[in-house]
């Protein structure tokens, strides 16, 4: 995509060379105040801009981004840390109208049974506009147990369950077409068509604004995997340089975050037995912030492998890499692929009890704030990585297969755990270059790497 300057546009980066070349000093921004602002500025060579300085990097928040990136003018280094229209992916309703579209083309052009590789959400409506199709799904199965989540909040806000059309109906009153504030309203107003509908006829702006608070209406996993009796999530990270080509890497760190209270159907008022947001669980009377509620996914998979054997782990994980690549894929061909912008999502994943992952849904800002020292640690490394990565000081040749703590598993095709092995999944024993929850030795990694390529670089001088 690429954006003429004229005197509207703010110019960044434009003191610089045009080629991605070394530089002295990389100008980063940043409004998050949290562990991305603690590597930022202990990073080597790089320094703050405040206010309306040039900057070569910035951490933006998406509002930043609705308001000014169609007016910005970007030099060929400068990098910024969202997608145009993220929220095709981010954004609960866009995700499963994205997925169910990918399914229907992949039976169409592969089958039934390449299909059924996207069978990993539940059964979803947007509410209000497909309220009629949920009621007649609701009346195939009564008694069952439902979700409702507003499409664009985050953090547990304004989610409930129910499993009576009665409830439905006090939340159709009270929120179906309730205006979020009168300016919110108008600024809205003519941008969004009034069902609610994801109308492609829509401009980015207009489907960024919503004049009434939709939501989501899912079938509840009344089965979830517990361990000691609690419900928990998965939270994993995906890094996205590139959507054409599809360039992705998967993070070995994550973790479970457990609900406080033990799991029960009997109660499904009680947020804090079906909700494992940390901010809902925090507010628990029993929550202790140094012991947290959450476990590294490294745990998790070890206590796992006890239980079920190695093979069946392998399985799930494998069956998780499934989910990354083909919702990636899903958003594939309507996300604006810009080389200035890279993604680093957080995948929400619940496992049922049969070892099957679900997709809850995909963060464009998971929270970068710690809430334990271990957590504190996981996000700093985290975020290290993501800038070796996104290589403003253009160090890295674009062949690695590992950068530190993440694994390039699809560049443009799935990508081989072999070294010398081509990149064919056809090949029999082909095996993914995922590790999610495996030892994750970076710092051993990083080095070898970067002296690696320090070597390369004399050599060639």
């Amino acid at each position: 995509m690429s954006r003429l300057k004229n005197q509207n546009y703010k110019g960044y980066g434009l003191s610089k060379g045009k080629e991605r070349e070394q530089r002295a000093s990389i100008r980063f921004k940043t409004t998050l105040m949290n562990t991305l602002m603690d590597v930022l500025r202990r990073r080597p060579g790089w320094v703050e801009v405040k206010d309306e300085g040039e900057w070569d990097f910035y951490w933006c928040d998406v509002s930043w981004l609705r308001e000014n990136f169609d007016h910005t003018y970007m030099d060929e280094h400068v990098r910024i840390s969202h997608f145009r229209n993220h929220y095709e992916l981010t954004r609960k309703n866009y995700m499963v109208k994205n997925l169910k579209r990918f399914r229907k083309q992949l039976e169409r052009e592969a089958g039934k049974l390449e299909a059924a590789k996207c069978d990993f959400f539940p059964k979803t409506f947007e509410m209000p506009c497909e309220y009629h199709l949920f009621v007649e799904e609701f009346r195939k199965n009564p008694g069952i147990t439902w979700i409702m989540k507003p499409v664009a909040r985050s953090q547990g806000k304004g989610i409930f369950l129910f499993r009576k059309l009665k409830d439905i109906m006090d939340w159709r009153k009270g929120t179906a077409g309730k205006k979020l504030t009168s300016l919110q309203a108008q600024q809205a107003q003519s941008a969004v068509n009034p069902s609610g509908s994801h109308d492609s006829r829509c401009s980015d702006d207009q489907k960024e604004e919503i004049p009434v608070e939709n939501y989501v209406a899912q079938r509840y996993i009344e089965n979830p995997y517990l361990i000691g009796g609690r419900k928990f999530d998965l939270r994993v990270y995906v890094l996205v340089m590139s959507y054409i080509p599809l360039r992705a890497w998967l993070y070995r760190d994550g973790f479970a975050r457990f609900s406080n209270t033990r799991f029960t159907l009997s109660s499904i008022d009680d947020q804090y037995v079906h909700l494992t947001n940390v901010a809902v669980q925090k507010t628990s009377p029993d929550y202790h912030p140094k012991k947290g509620c959450k476990w590294m996914l490294q745990r998790f998979r070890q206590y796992l492998a006890s239980k079920h054997g190695p093979e069946a782990v392998e399985s799930l994980f494998s069956d998780m890499d499934n989910i990354f690549i083909k919702s990636l894929q899903s958003v594939q061909k309507v996300i604006i692929s810009d080389k200035h912008c890279f993604e680093l999502y957080g995948y929400d994943i619940l496992i049922d009890q049969d070892l099957k992952p679900w997709l809850l849904e995909v963060n464009a800002s998971p929270s970068l704030t710690a809430s334990s020292q271990e957590d504190y640690e996981l996000k700093t490394c985290l975020l290290e990585d993501t800038l070796h990565i996104v290589d403003m000081e253009a160090r890295l040749t674009g062949r690695e297969k590992r950068v530190g703590g993440f694994d390039l598993m699809w560049n443009d095709g799935p990508v081989s755990r072999e070294e010398g092995v081509p990149d064919l999944s056809e090949v029999g024993n082909f095996v993914t270059n995922t590790h999610l929850g495996c030892i994750n030795d970076r710092k051993k990694q990083l080095r070898q790497l970067f002296r690696s390529l320090q070597g390369q670089k004399k050599a060639s001088s």
